[in-house]
């Protein structure tokens, strides 16, 4: 029996895990970007699925991130589920005609005559020395945009689960990985899980402080968690898991539990996704604050090439250690 039985795997191959299943449980699934086929991927999250279901339903595509999310587009109104891989999330910015005034529209203006079930997978962040225009952190741009669905996954177990999820919703979904993170291991079922999206976890309780954190900051949070620990201070995690729908009941009831509230991000600080989750919590949790709110994000620079100064501005364990600190006063 799998029930209850886990796997320890890297994120990469728990996205392909999830698209493998998917690709086998429904047959209007379809997956193309550039380079998927052939050599799976930039990254290698794709290898051997173009081998397994053929060159029709996983293509390898032009290098125009305009024409993959027309086309995404264009399949999801004909009754296909397409996921469009977009090899860097700083080219979103080239697709985000389709992505932005037409998958994220047509529900709503279509009078839910059409829907659309489409996925833009997009690796995005830092620190594998891709400069400036290969390694931002774009989650508060989509975000912002009525009819899209956010999913940033830190853990494989939730790429896994929240793929599944993304790809299964008739709603288009931004699903954004981590380039330096795919190789980064952990649990995963070796039975079908399929997480909701819209639903954030507890991934460390704790009584002193609360820390909430998504992609791969949130393995620095834990990290950070873990220092703090042996200094005293107890800090619970929260991965949010997605960023629309946000759910903001865990975090209200982690921050009523502990009175403090630190957000961690990798994105630049400045109308950072952090200052939505720090916003809320005020307006709506105010008196369960015992200190100001705390933001640990990068400053407003564009990410360096050289690796002393990426590692500089990126957020690392010991910047969020610093901020639970300056937050417990």
């Amino acid at each position: 029996m799998a029930e209850g039985k886990l796997r320890n795997i890297t994120y990469a191959q728990a996205i392909r895990t999830a698209l493998r299943e998917e690709l086998k449980r429904d047959e209007r699934v379809l997956l193309f970007g550039e380079d998927v086929g052939y050599y799976g991927g930039v990254y290698g999250a794709t290898v051997g699925l173009q081998k397994e279901f053929g060159e029709d339903r996983v293509r390898d595509t032009p290098i125009s991130e305009m024409a993959i999310a027309g086309v995404a587009v264009g399949a999801a109104l004909a009754g296909y589920r397409p996921v469009a891989e977009i090899m860097y999330v700083d080219f979103l910015a080239h697709a985000s005609d389709a992505i932005v005034n037409n998958a994220a529209k047509w529900r709503y203006m279509s009078g839910e005559q059409f829907r659309l079930p489409v996925v833009f997978r997009s690796p995005g962040g830092g620190g594998a020395g891709y400069a400036a225009q290969h390694s931002q952190s774009l989650e508060a741009w989509f975000a912002h945009i009525p009819g899209l669905k956010v999913a940033a996954p830190g853990l494989p177990r939730d790429a896994r689960g929240l793929l599944k999820a993304a790809i299964r919703d008739d709603n288009p979904v931004v699903f954004l990985e981590h380039k330096a993170h795919y190789t980064f291991k952990g649990e995963v079922p070796v039975a079908e899980e399929v997480i909701p999206l819209g639903v954030a976890e507890v991934k460390r309780s704790g009584k002193d402080a609360t820390v909430v954190s998504w992609s791969k900051t949130l393995t620095h949070a834990l990290e950070a968690a873990e220092t703090l620990a042996g200094e005293g201070i107890d800090v619970e995690v929260i991965d949010p898991r997605t960023l629309q729908p946000l759910d903001m009941a865990t975090i209200l009831a982690s921050v009523g539990r502990t009175g403090r509230l630190i957000v961690a991000h990798e994105a630049v600080e400045f109308a950072g996704f952090g200052a939505e989750i720090v916003t809320q919590v005020v307006e709506r949790g105010l008196d369960l604050l015992k200190r100001p709110p705390v933001r640990v994000a990068a400053p407003f620079v564009p990410i360096p090439y050289s690796e002393p100064m990426e590692r500089f501005v990126i957020p690392q364990p010991t910047d969020i250690v610093a901020g639970v600190k300056r937050c417990l006063g």
